[in-house]
């Protein structure tokens, strides 16, 4: 089946079985246990919520399709996924290489929580493939990636990283949440996991928290399932439902996002209060040729540099259609201000290091018209010069 049928039906086949009821969407069972005849045999399998549930089997099913993985595992946060992945995978004393540039809620678990067990991270440009290798050590386990990254839109080669790492016999990490599965596919690209934070393009209404690890690798499945289990940190019945009804308009949002997207990063890379747009659908990234390679469209998400002549924060109160709040990936537009919202745990030198100036704006940017959503930002860019009085 191609994307949009698997989005649609993988996870939910009606079950025209005898006893079966043919139901077309699966439906939620909210039973926390399960009865069994024998002692030893659980019931179709199921014992236990928090060990496995009908329908969360089911998104887990359709996810691991999607990314053309072998196993899915839910979870009830993005964050949740990450942290049953690094306990499940490292212990005190290992090593891991990440992207500088990550989603700020994840440098926050790697280095208030993460290293209190013991865990050491370097961080690197892997925009260039080489300095992730340069950062190899003895006791190196894990590298973990986002492409494109949050905030500042830069990509990393997942081909040429995931096989350096398969050289040394490490384990490849893809953040997938800002492309979603729609446009870019890790494991196919030599990755050996990914994760998503499913509230995001997953859900695509912003009404769920969820998160993913997709995955075809044996050994390292049975590690992951066996904590997802014991830490517990597994999503509801009625949060799974939320988020396999938003995978069925997944291919047909994207393409709407995509579309959107590229329109407004043309629209602000020409204007002339805009310094600068992050956005890798524009030639003018450097790393388009590598998005043209790896990914199938250039996503919904455009950061850009308002100019000095600009109040940030009067540009900010100013937009009436884009929102000014966190997360990312919903119909609706979105817009913040990654500093001081989304990235506010790094220190400002850290930030400032990176790129994540107080005048870098992320705008999530949604499937309403896009006339509207360039003349909501015009009027804004508009109303918030400094000299606009004169």
């Amino acid at each position: 089946m191609k994307f949009s049928t698997k989005a649609i039906h993988c996870g939910e086949e009606p079950n025209l079985k005898e006893g079966g009821c043919g139901d077309v969407v699966v439906p939620i069972h909210l039973a926390s246990t399960f009865a069994r005849k024998e002692v030893d045999k659980p019931t179709g399998g199921y014992e236990y919520a928090r060990t496995g549930n009908p329908t969360r089997d089911a998104l887990e099913k359709r996810l691991a399709e999607l990314e053309n993985a072998k196993y899915g595992l839910a979870f009830a946060s993005g964050l949740a996924a990450e942290t049953t992945l690094a306990l499940a995978l490292l212990k005190k004393g290992d090593h891991v290489i990440a992207f500088e540039d990550l989603y700020g809620g994840t440098r926050r678990l790697f280095d208030c929580t993460l290293t209190n067990f013991g865990l050491e991270f370097t961080y690197v440009d892997a925009t260039n493939p080489e300095n992730v290798k340069g950062a190899i050590k003895s006791n190196t386990k894990l590298v973990w990636l986002e492409t494109p990254t949050n905030p500042l839109l830069k990509l990393c080669d997942i081909y040429a990283i995931s096989k350096t790492a398969k050289e040394n016999s490490l384990i490849t990490v893809v953040d997938n949440t800002f492309a979603s599965p729609y446009l870019q596919n890790p494991l196919n690209l030599g990755a050996d996991i990914v994760v998503h934070s499913t509230t995001k393009y997953l859900g695509g209404h912003s009404d769920v928290i969820g998160g993913a690890i997709l995955l075809s690798d044996d050994e390292l499945y049975n590690k992951l399932k066996f904590n997802q289990n014991a830490i517990g940190a597994v999503p509801s019945p009625f949060d799974c439902f939320l988020v396999l009804r938003g995978t069925k308009t997944l291919a047909v949002r994207m393409d709407r996002h995509n579309y959107n997207a590229l329109k407004l990063a043309e629209y602000l890379n020409t204007h002339p209060q805009v310094e600068k747009v992050n956005y890798p659908g524009l030639k003018t990234h450097s790393q388009h040729e590598l998005a043209k390679k790896q990914m199938s469209g250039f996503g919904g998400m455009v950061s850009f540099y308002l100019k000095e002549s600009i109040g940030v924060g009067a540009f900010l109160g100013k937009l009436k259609l884009i929102a000014l709040a966190e997360s990312l990936g919903g119909v609706e537009s979105l817009i913040n201000q990654p500093a001081t919202m989304t990235h506010a745990s790094l220190t400002q030198k850290e930030r400032d290091r990176i790129g994540i100036t107080n005048n870098l704006l992320r705008l999530s940017v949604g499937i309403e018209d896009i006339e509207d959503l360039k003349v909501d930002l015009a009027q804004a860019l508009q109303e918030s010069r400094v000299d606009s009085s004169d």
